[in-house]
């Protein structure tokens, strides 16, 4: 059996291609993702799944989804968000189709009744593999715009807030990521030749360029958008980096900037800590599961800032499964259902 599940977030689609064996064991795994800005593209959903489903589609026993894009403000509410996008996976699939929710998953016509129930879910699935490697710990889940901190107990999410207005407040939510976070929404100010320098609150930069700078990825890694629309080299990413207190790279040097780098990667892995020490403290759990894009230059270092012993979901996944892993559970997810269903 071969079970397609999808990420569909407002910026990145991903997939996750999960082949089980008769005794539900898994036998393979192919992921892929694309850069889709939904609030910009969100008409072009059904034609990225199939692009990205390929040949695929053909050998594909059933779909599972979950998502976050209906927050992004293409749609005025996350209800008129989830049922267009609930919708159009709909029409686009022939399969059995089943949708990650707070309750676990359900098809389309219960998702019509309550759709709010499946509006980012994501870290549902993402955290049903966090039992396979631990029962008792705590999963963050850092991607290219947030990092989700899910407390799980026997094998089970006992997240304390479900929507992604109650997870902000509980500290189960940063809404901090690898790549997209604002330069000017992490620090409101840098060190610069000795003094403080307040910051420019313009989109001129964003984290992706500070872990270029830093060499924590790579420029395939860089997969967003740039705020200035130019390249992702280096000398690119500090240039934006410079533009953050208005300068350039004539006023700045190269020195300057990796300082303010430093900084800013500092104050990020820092709120991120500060989160999980609230998480654990609120749970009394002590270990931590990291995954996604930034599970080792922000998961692992906020786990050990905090003093908490972390090791990482690539003990199940393989790095590159463990950046889309919230397809992967959805996949897995999506077969139980089906199980359960027979």
């Amino acid at each position: 059996m071969k079970i397609a599940g999808f990420d569909i977030g407002g910026a990145n689609t991903d997939l996750a291609v999960v082949e089980f064996d008769d005794e539900g064991q898994i036998k393979g795994i192919k992921t892929d993702f694309v850069y889709l800005p939904m609030w910009q593209e969100k008409e072009n959903l059904s034609n990225t799944l199939k692009i990205l489903m390929g040949d695929e589609l053909d050998e594909i026993d059933a779909v599972g989804i979950c998502m976050t894009a209906e927050l992004v403000d293409a749609y005025l509410t996350k209800k008129e968000g989830v049922l267009d996008i609930a919708g159009k996976a709909d029409q686009t699939f022939q399969l059995p189709l089943g949708f990650i929710g707070y309750k676990g998953v359900i098809d389309y016509n219960i998702l019509r009744e309550d759709p709010l129930q499946v509006a980012a879910a994501n870290w549902v699935a993402t955290s049903s593999l966090v039992g396979l490697i631990s029962s008792d710990s705590i999963m963050i889940d850092t991607g290219s715009t947030t990092t989700d901190i899910i407390p799980v107990k026997d094998g089970v999410e006992c997240a304390t807030g479900k929507s992604d207005l109650q997870r902000l407040g509980t500290g189960e939510l940063v809404y901090s990521g690898t790549l997209r976070t604002n330069v000017a929404a992490l620090v409101g100010k840098v060190p610069l030749d000795g003094e403080w320098i307040r910051v420019a609150s313009e989109l001129f930069a964003i984290s992706a360029d500070i872990h270029m700078v830093l060499g924590n990825i790579s420029e395939a890694d860089y997969s967003c958008s740039t705020p200035d629309g130019k390249g992702k080299t280096v000398e690119d990413c500090m240039r934006r980096i410079s533009r953050v207190v208005c300068g350039d790279l004539d006023i700045l040097s190269h020195e300057d900037i990796i300082g303010i780098s430093e900084y800013v990667y500092q104050s990020q892995v820092k709120e991120v800590s500060d989160a999980l020490k609230e998480v654990s403290q609120r749970t009394g759990l002590s270990k931590v599961i990291t995954t996604g894009l930034g599970m080792d230059i922000i998961g692992a270092e906020a786990s050990a800032l905090a003093g908490i012993p972390s090791v990482g979901m690539d003990q199940l996944l393989s790095k590159e499964e463990c950046v889309v892993a919230p397809a992967v559970g959805t996949a897995i997810l999506m077969r139980e259902y089906l199980q359960d269903k027979h």
